[in-house]
């Protein structure tokens, strides 16, 4: 019979302190922000399965407009290989947008009964700081933690020596398929399965907060912690 004890580790609200890791990925006509267009957003919010894994469990993605007098640099353009005005995107403005794409997020945090989002991202900071402009310019409120995020960059560094999405996804024993990258959704949903595979694996490894509190209330911390 599942203890109180095991329900509440397999609670995404007691796994992340009351946050709800929501993956994001954004391509953008440039680097600055403030500056160059949004022009694809890619959400994953994650859930916790009756095993206490991590795991994908619904994607939206949004095709967005450059803002009003946006600066789309070239280089940026060639890279990702969109076309901003493109018809057949069917593309809408910032503010739908993100209103299409908060929705559910603010439905998933109601549902898990967490305070609040925690971006996720691989090189966070970018994906963060281009959804926070976007909430400016339009005055919607965001769901998302002000400045707290979680960077698959660094974790990956940490656990695979590896910072390049696409190296850290194949150290994982991910498939990546260069073809489908700079992509929103496609790097939204790789992105995803690496931070699920990272948070997984330390888990087994009893590495996560569930196993540490649990070793931090056994006999043997307590006796070591007592002889200290």
């Amino acid at each position: 019979m599942e203890t109180e004890k095991n329900r509440s580790s397999h609670s995404i609200k007691d796994r992340f302190r009351g946050f709800l890791p929501v993956v994001v990925d954004v391509e953008t006509a440039g680097i600055d922000p403030s500056r160059h267009a949004l022009l694809e957003m890619c959400i994953v919010i994650l859930d916790i399965d009756e095993q206490g894994k991590l795991l994908q469990k619904d994607t939206y993605f949004e095709h967005i407009l450059p803002f009003e007098h946006a600066e789309l640099d070239p280089e940026s353009l060639a890279f990702t290989g969109i076309d901003p005005y493109q018809p057949l995107r069917f593309a809408v403005d910032e503010k739908t947008a993100l209103q299409r794409l908060f929705a559910p997020i603010h439905k998933a945090l109601k549902q898990s009964h967490c305070q609040r989002a925690v971006l996720v991202g691989h090189n966070a900071w970018f994906d963060l700081l281009f959804v926070k402009e976007a909430i400016k310019r339009t005055g919607l409120k965001s769901p998302f933690h002000a400045f707290t995020c979680f960077d698959t960059a660094t974790l990956s560094g940490l656990i695979y020596g590896q910072t390049v999405l696409a190296k850290a996804v194949n150290a994982s024993g991910i498939e990546f398929d260069v073809n489908e990258a700079h992509s929103a959704i496609y790097d939204a949903k790789k992105t995803a399965e690496l931070f699920c595979n990272i948070v997984n694996r330390c888990r087994d490894l009893g590495l996560d907060s569930v196993s540490l509190g649990k070793n931090a209330s056994s006999p043997s911390v307590e006796k070591r912690q007592s002889d200290n």
